[in-house]
C-alpha cells in the first residue's frame, strides 16, 4: 500500500536496495565450501597445474574486495620446475581486488601464509613458476602482491642463469618483539657460496606503496665477502626504501662486480662501514670510513641503476696511503703487510707469477675489457700523504677516474714525487679491441737529491727535474701496448750541483778520486743534463743523451726495445781535467729490462792496458804515462742540447706524442 502510490523511479530503487540486501544475506550465509571442489577444478584447468583447496574454503565479501580463507593448500609447480610444489600450507588467507578480475589481473594487497613451503624458480626465458596461467612467460599473469606475512616454513629459489640457489628456513616467535621472524639462508649466490642468517618484521612489503618500513637485519657471506646490516626496507621487490647502517669486507673489491655488478678495481683486503640508503634505482653509501689494507679511507659514493649503464660516482680520500696497497692494481700479489691487515678476513691466496719467456717483465696481465664497458663512473681519490715509499719518492697523490662507453679516463693524475709533480693523463679506449690507449705525463721540479737518495745523502745536493712522457698505441696488455707504441719521453735538468764521490766514480778518473780523498768533498756543478727518446712502434732511440758537469761531459748513444725489453747503449765519459789513473773507455749498458748488464767496452780498455804493460816493462813509472788523460772534453752548448731533448723527429714519434696529448683534458 505504501508504495502504490510512490513514482516509479521509486519503486525501482527499492527493489533494487531489497534484491541487494537479499544478495548480501545470501552471500553472507552462503555454503562456500561447497564449491572447494569446481573451484579446485578452475583453477588446475586455467593454470595448466594441480590446485587443491584440501579442507576447507570460506570467502568474506567487501566492497570491491574480498578476503578468501584457505584450510590446506597445495599448488602445484610446473613440470619443468625442480621442486613440486609452488606453494604447500596449512593454511592461506588472502584479500583479492575485485574489479580487476574483470581485466584478468590478479591484485594481492595481503597474503598470510602458515607453514608454508614454497619452491620460487625462474628460467632464463622468462619463465616463473609464480606466473598464474600456463604461459609462464607471461608476465601479465604474475599477481601483483601488496604485504606477505609467514611463520614458521620453507623457501626455496632457483635461477640458474643468474647463479642462484638459495634455501632459507623461516621461524616466527612472537616473543622477539619487533621483529619476531627469524630467517637463515644457504645456498650459492653469483655462483659463490652464501650464509645468511638475521630477523625481520613478520609482514614484509612486497609492493606496497606508503606502509612504514618494515625492520631487517641480515648477516651474510658470499665467497670471501662478509656483510652486517641493519635498518628498515620499504619494499622487497625492487629492495625499495632501505635505509640502513652496514659493514662490508672481503679480500678484495674487485671481487663485488660479480655480486652487485659493481666494476672496482682489484686491492687489497678491506672493510669499510657506512650508511646504506636507496630510493628508486638510486643506491647511495655514505659516511664511509675504513681500510683497503694498511691505507685509510673515507667519502661517499652513489650507484644509480636507471640509466642504460649503471653510473657509479664519489669523492674519497685517505689519510695515510700506505704504498704496499698500491700493488694489486697492477696486478701484483699482497704484501704479507697488506694481507694480513684486516681482522676476520682470510689472506688472499697466494697466486703463482708466470715468468714471461726470455725473463721479461712488463705487466702481461690482460684488460678486462666485460668490466671497464659494464658501466659508467666518475670516482675521485685522494690521498693526503704516501708511505712505505721505498725507492720511490711518493709523498702525495690524487686521481679522478672517468668510465664513459667503455672509454676510462685517469684525468687528471697527479703525484707528489721527489719535492715536485708528475702529473698528466692517461686514456683507455676499450670499446675497441685491441683497446687504444694514451699516455700524457709531465714532470714537474722534481729535486734531483730526493729522486736519488744517494746523491741526498751527500748533504749539499740541489736541482731540478722536468721531464714529459707522450705515448700512443694499441694494445690488450701493458706489454704489448708498450711494445708498439709511438711518441715521445724526455727527461732534462738545468744547472745544480751534488757532492763530487758519485759522479767521480761514475767518471772512472783515479786522479780525482785521489784529490777527493785527500781534500774532501767539494761540489760538482751540473750544468745541464738531457735524456731523450724517439718512440716508433716500441723502439726507443736515443735523441738527446747527455750529461754536462764540470768534471766530465757524457754522451750516450743506443736503444731500447719495449717489445723484446732489451738494452743496447753506448755511454762515451769526456773528463775535463789532466788526471793520472784514468781509465777512461766507453761503458756499455745492454741485456734486459729484468737482467740488465754494464762494463766498460773493451777494445779501448784493451789497448790501454797493453800500453801500460809495455811501458811498465821499461819502467813500472811509465806505466802511469798509458793512463794520462790530456782533458779532451768540452763545455757543451746547454741550449741547443736541451732544445734538440724538446723536439721529438718527424714522422711517427711527434705523430704519437701528438695523440698521446688528445688524453688529457681541453
Amino acid at each position: 500500500m505504501i508504495l502504490r502510490n510512490r513514482p516509479l523511479w521509486q519503486k525501482l530503487l527499492a527493489f533494487v536496495v531489497l534484491l541487494f540486501a537479499a544478495l548480501v544475506i545470501v552471500l553472507a550465509f552462503f555454503p562456500w565450501d561447497t564449491l572447494r571442489g569446481p573451484v579446485n577444478r578452475y583453477v588446475s584447468e586455467q593454470t595448466g597445474r594441480k590446485f587443491e583447496i584440501t579442507r576447507r574454503l570460506d570467502v568474506g565479501l567487501g566492497w570491491g574486495q574480498a578476503t578468501v580463507k584457505l584450510d590446506g593448500i597445495e599448488f602445484a609447480n610446473p613440470s619443468w620446475a625442480r621442486d613440486p610444489y609452488l606453494v604447500k600450507a596449512d593454511r592461506a588467507e588472502f584479500d583479492i581486488r575485485v574489479w580487476p578480475l574483470i581485466t584478468s589481473k590478479v591484485v594481492i594487497p595481503r597474503l598470510l601464509l602458515f607453514s608454508p613451503t614454497l619452491g620460487l624458480q625462474m628460467e632464463a626465458d622468462g619463465r616463473r613458476t609464480w606466473a598464474l596461467g600456463k604461459d609462464t612467460s607471461d608476465p601479465g599473469t604474475v599477481p601483483d602482491i601488496g604485504l606477505i606475512q609467514v611463520d614458521t616454513g620453507v623457501v626455496d629459489f632457483l635461477a640458474k642463469h643468474l647463479g642462484v640457489d638459495l634455501h632459507a628456513d623461516l621461524s616466527y616467535d612472537s616473543s622477539r618483539g619487533e621483529m619476531p621472524l627469524n630467517y637463515r639462508i644457504k645456498g650459492r649466490y653469483k655462483g659463490q657460496p652464501l650464509t645468511a642468517s638475521g630477523r625481520t618484521g613478520n609482514v614484509l612489503q612486497i609492493n606496497a606503496a606508503g606502509a612504514p618500513p618494515f625492520p631487517m637485519e641480515i648477516n651474510a657471506a658470499a665467497g670471501q665477502t662478509q656483510l652486517k646490516a641493519a635498518g628498515t626496507v620499504a619494499e622487497l621487490s625492487g629492495l625499495d626504501g632501505i635505509d640502513a647502517k652496514f659493514e662490508i669486507k672481503g679480500q678484495t673489491l674487485g671481487a663485488l662486480y660479480p655480486l652487485l655488478g659493481i666494476a672496482l678495481p682489484q686491492t687489497s683486503p678491506y672493510v669499510l662501514s657506512g650508511k646504506l640508503g636507496k630510493r628508486g634505482k638510486l643506491w647511495q653509501a655514505t659516511g664511509l670510513n675504513g681500510r683497503l689494507g694498511l691505507s685509510d679511507i673515507a667519502g661517499d659514493m652513489r650507484f644509480d641503476q636507471a640509466g642504460q649503464l649503471p653510473y657509479l660516482a664519489g669523492d674519497l680520500r685517505s689519510r695515510v696511503m700506505d704504498m704496499d696497497d698500491l700493488g694489486p692494481l697492477i696486478g701484483l700479489q699482497p704484501t704479507a703487510r697488506t694481507a694480513n691487515a684486516v681482522e676476520g678476513v682470510a689472506p688472499p691466496p697466494t697466486i703463482t707469477q708466470v715468468r714471461r719467456p726470455g725473463g721479461k717483465v712488463l705487466p702481461a696481465t690482460p684488460l678486462d675489457f666485460e668490466r671497464v664497458r659494464a658501466m659508467n663512473a666518475d670516482v675521485k681519490y685522494t690521498a693526503d700523504r704516501i708511505r712505505n715509499v721505498r725507492d720511490i719518492p711518493l709523498e702525495r697523490g690524487s686521481v679522478q677516474v672517468k668510465l664513459a662507453n667503455g672509454v676510462l679516463t685517469l684525468d687528471p693524475l697527479d703525484l707528489g714525487m721527489a719535492g715536485g709533480r708528475f702529473a698528466g693523463a692517461i686514456r683507455i679506449d676499450a670499446s675497441k679491441n685491441p683497446a687504444d690507449i694514451r699516455a700524457s705525463l709531465d714532470v714537474r721540479a722534481m729535486q734531483l737529491a730526493r729522486l736519488f737518495p744517494k746523491l741526498e745523502t751527500t748533504g749539499n745536493s740541489v736541482g731540478r727535474l722536468d721531464g714529459r712522457i707522450n705515448l700512443s698505441g694499441s694494445g690488450t696488455t701493458v706489454a704489448n701496448w708498450l711494445g708498439g707504441v709511438s711518441g715521445d719521453v724526455a727527461v732534462m735538468s738545468g744547472r745544480g750541483q751534488f757532492g763530487n764521490l758519485l759522479p767521480v766514480f761514475a767518471t772512472l778518473v783515479g786522479g780525482d778520486i785521489i784529490k777527493f780523498v785527500l781534500r774532501g768533498d767539494r761540489n760538482v756543478e751540473l750544468r745541464c743534463a738531457a735524456l731523450a727518446f724517439d718512440v716508433n712502434k716500441g723502439l726507443m732511440t736515443g735523441r738527446t743523451m747527455m750529461v754536462d758537469t764540470t768534471n766530465a761531459v757524457f754522451i750516450a748513444t743506443g736503444q731500447a726495445n719495449l717489445a723484446t725489453e732489451g738494452l743496447d747503449f753506448v755511454i762515451h765519459p769526456e773528463p775535463k781535467s789532466k788526471n793520472i789513473l784514468s781509465i777512461r773507455t766507453p761503458l756499455v749498458l745492454n741485456g734486459t729490462f729484468g737482467a740488465p748488464k754494464g762494463g766498460l767496452q773493451a777494445g779501448p780498455l784493451a789497448g790501454r792496458g797493453l800500453a801500460a804493460l809495455a811501458l811498465g816493462a821499461v819502467n813500472p813509472l811509465l806505466a802511469l804515462a798509458a793512463t794520462v788523460e790530456t782533458g779532451p772534453g768540452a763545455d757543451s752548448d746547454c741550449k741547443s742540447v736541451l732544445a734538440q731533448a724538446n723536439t721529438p723527429a718527424a714522422g711517427a714519434p711527434a705523430k704519437g706524442a701528438a695523440r698521446a696529448k688528445g688524453a688529457k683534458q681541453p
